[in-house]
């Protein structure tokens, strides 16, 4: 995967009269193959900035290089083709259609893409085994639990092997444990597969998986520091609490 690197990036959102400004200049770069977790107090341009990687947005200024292309310079149709191919979106709330089994669901995004019969159903089994689900193909989203539904919702972000994944408060409705677990396909996806991800999250054990965070707070980055180092700080948060006084 190609680094991705983001220069003055600017987001204003208009409405009626007044301006909102979502992103202030955002500079960052993001290494291929690795994860990055982006943290920040809500209404801080988490969201903002993953949309516009995405292609699902255009910002007011700046650049988004992945290799040597930026995309703010694509065409609607190249963005369309951007988001089926090189990026695939966890989001927080699943995003599975209610009516198709989970299998089916898998091979939307496929079908989509015009691929074949057999590589649906060849590429779905894959994907159900990879994350786990290989028993769960025919149930719908109302039948499976909320890790389950997470799991398929990568399943399907994986569908046309994106090079790019990116997921906004995956863990953010599951429990503890099996969040753990989400957080732990992730850094298989990574280890395994040599994705790069981009996670905005509020979660904590984050930094047991990244290999670095960023942190936004008004529109810009307010700091950054490796996946290691965030841990080893949340170890000393959590025992400093726990410690008598």
């Amino acid at each position: 995967m190609e680094d991705i690197v983001v220069k003055d990036l600017i987001k204003v959102y208009k409405t009626g009269k007044s301006e909102v400004i979502a992103l202030r200049g955002l500079d960052c770069a993001i290494k291929g193959g690795t994860i990055l977790a982006i943290m920040g107090p809500s209404g801080c341009g988490k969201t903002t900035f993953l949309n516009i990687i995405a292609g699902l947005d255009r910002p007011t200024a700046g650049s988004v290089k992945m290799g040597d292309e930026n995309i703010v310079d694509y065409t609607d149709s190249e963005l369309v083709t951007h988001r089926r191919d090189r990026v695939g979106i966890v989001f927080q709330f699943f995003n599975l259609v209610p009516t198709l089994t989970a299998r089916e669901n898998i091979e939307l995004p496929m079908r989509l893409a015009k691929k074949d019969a057999k590589t649906l159903r060849t590429r779905a089994d894959e994907l159900l085994v990879l994350v786990g689900m290989g028993d769960r193909a025919k149930h719908k989203p109302d039948e499976l639990s909320g890790g389950e539904q997470q799991r398929i919702g990568i399943a399907t972000a994986l569908a046309n092997d994106p090079p790019l994944l990116l997921a906004d408060e995956p863990t953010g409705e599951l429990d503890s444990e099996t969040g753990h677990e989400v957080l732990a396909l992730f850094r298989k996806l990574r280890d395994e597969f040599g994705k790069t991800i981009v996670i905005v999250t509020h979660d904590q054990r984050i930094g047991q998986i990244a290999d670095s965070i960023m942190t936004i707070v008004d529109g810009r980055i307010t700091g950054e520091m490796s996946g290691e180092e965030f841990h080893q700080r949340s170890l000393e948060a959590v025992r400093s609490r726990s410690s008598p006084s």
